[in-house]
């Protein structure tokens, strides 16, 4: 059950009908969350302090999927148990008017992580190319050129933007781990209807969520598209199984140890002259305790 199986690195078309939405028959629920996710979470956990200790590395995880896929409960699951210093949500909604006049990469550039940290964007940049496409937005946008046809070159073009963006990122020492939670219709159903029917859930349901299942197939054509054209070696793409929360959330979890092992940050190194220095005063706080700090500095 390694992560790196579900990476999208092939150039062949992808079609996301044939492409499971379940876990494999060897994964075993009460294995995974009982056992390998709890031993993963520790592990990025002394992994994320070293990382923010060093403060070199930004680590962008990138959330995209149709409603109800589980994106809000993998990031309580998974990245909530990190030191919360070193960890940034953003969530990206419909654009505001300060927003659209601005250009698509806007609002994304403005919520990146600091070095040392680990972002999570709640969708992101690829509502750009995604919702914008399937409802046709760019006809009410400050775009220039909107109120012309727009063509699939206009995407792959845009796709080419997004690419030398993140390229731009990866140079620059931020890397992206890009995560599409692949739900299916009838999964989506189910869960949208456990939230019709908890009132603790009452809160979570729309019907916004009822319009997009008539846009399904257009948002898998849509999907599978712009995976296909920006997952790259820098910034690729994991297709996760998504039907089954306890699985996604050990897969992205995993992933995400990866790139840190891969990363291997360490703790600063302190010079001689330094480490001496603290030993002086290891020694000299040992000796008396109670001291003050006119005993100390006189």
């Amino acid at each position: 059950m390694d992560a790196k199986r579900y990476l999208v690195h092939h150039k062949d078309k992808l079609d996301l009908k044939n492409i499971p939405t379940v876990p494999p028959e060897e994964a075993d629920k009460q294995t995974v969350k009982e056992e390998l996710l709890p031993e993963v979470l520790e592990e990025l956990k002394a992994y994320q302090e070293r990382l923010y200790a060093e403060n070199k590395h930004g680590i962008v995880v990138v959330l995209q999927a149709m409603d109800a896929a589980g994106k809000d409960g993998l990031i309580k699951h998974v990245y909530t148990v990190l030191n919360p210093q070193g960890v940034r949500v953003a969530n990206f909604k419909q654009p505001s008017s300060e927003e659209l006049d601005r250009d698509y990469l806007w609002r994304v550039n403005r919520a990146l992580p600091r070095r040392g940290e680990i972002g999570i964007f709640n969708r992101s940049h690829y509502e750009d190319v995604i919702v914008t496409r399937v409802h046709n937005l760019l006809k009410d946008q400050n775009f220039p050129g909107s109120d012309v046809e727009i063509d699939r070159e206009f995407w792959q073009e845009r796709f080419r933007q997004i690419n030398d963006w993140e390229r731009y990122l990866y140079e620059n020492g931020y890397f992206m781990l890009k995560f599409f939670l692949h739900v299916s219709k009838e999964e989506q159903a189910e869960r949208l209807i456990d939230r019709i029917k908890r009132p603790e859930k009452n809160w979570k349901f729309s019907m916004a969520d009822i319009n997009e299942r008539k846009y399904w197939d257009n948002y898998q054509h849509v999907y599978a598209d712009m995976i296909q054209a920006t997952s790259t070696k820098y910034a690729p793409w994991y297709i996760l199984p998504a039907d089954k929360k306890w699985y996604t959330r050990y897969l992205a979890a995993q992933a995400t140890l990866q790139l840190l092992k891969q990363l291997d940050p360490q703790f600063p190194e302190l010079s001689g002259a330094e480490k001496e220095h603290l030993e002086h005063w290891q020694k000299v706080l040992a000796k008396d305790k109670n001291m003050t700090l006119e005993d100390l500095f006189g």
